[in-house]
């Protein structure tokens, strides 16, 4: 599935959920305004697009841990057992046996890293703007002449902090899952590197004894 289907899916679902979720709020929280539906479905986002990302990386380390399936790689191509070795890379799958097999897909767990780090910026903007919001209804309030309306003053600034609660909570959330990616990508990408200069030297070291 594109990255681009495969987000606006995640966005329309996220967004109809946020929606629903919304209706069911209690009344305290609902009084964010409509900003807080935008939060959940940044939220819901988030979530999904940790999930995503937790099940590509377990699919691209493949069936065996990479420490065991080097090991065993490496025991075929000391015994010469090129053929075998291609074998385990089939039956391995996931990304560092493709890259021994053929040399390619070093970019398979990278696809929404981005999105992820943009909803973590996004979502400090929406409380951003929730909290202006609620703080402008606020001084409105304060505005009108005669007594100060003590209600419309403490809607506001309701408002405003459960906004910026929200919008804080979710990019948190998003930043810190996005840094904890990097490093696991990162990581495997330095594995994949050592595994392919590894095969190459046993490879070329075998050559030149013949």
């Amino acid at each position: 599935m594109k990255q681009g289907l495969f987000m606006t899916m995640v966005a329309v679902v996220a967004l109809a959920i946020a929606i629903v979720v919304y209706m069911f709020l209690p009344d305290y929280i609902r009084k964010g305004g409509p900003l807080v539906a935008l939060l959940i479905m940044l939220s819901i986002m988030s979530v999904t697009l940790t999930f995503e990302r937790l099940f590509t990386l377990n699919r691209a380390r493949g069936k065996m841990p990479v420490p065991a399936f080097m090991r065993e790689i490496r025991k075929r191509l000391d015994s010469g057992d090129i053929e075998g070795a291609a074998e385990l890379c089939a039956k391995q799958r996931g990304s560092l046996a493709n890259v021994l097999r053929a040399g390619l897909d070093r970019y398979l767990v990278v696809r929404n890293l981005i999105a992820l780090a943009t909803i973590a910026s996004i979502a400090t903007m929406v409380g951003l703007l929730g909290t202006v919001i609620g703080m402008i209804r606020s001084f409105a309030a304060l505005g009108q002449t005669g007594s100060v309306d003590a209600v419309k003053l403490a809607l506001g600034i309701s408002e405003a902090l459960i906004n910026t609660a929200g919008g804080l909570f979710v990019a948190i959330f998003s930043i810190v899952l996005y840094n904890v990616f990097v490093t696991m990508i990162d990581n495997f990408n330095y594995m994949m590197d050592e595994a392919t200069v590894e095969v190459v030297e046993v490879l070329s070291m075998k050559e030149a004894t013949k």
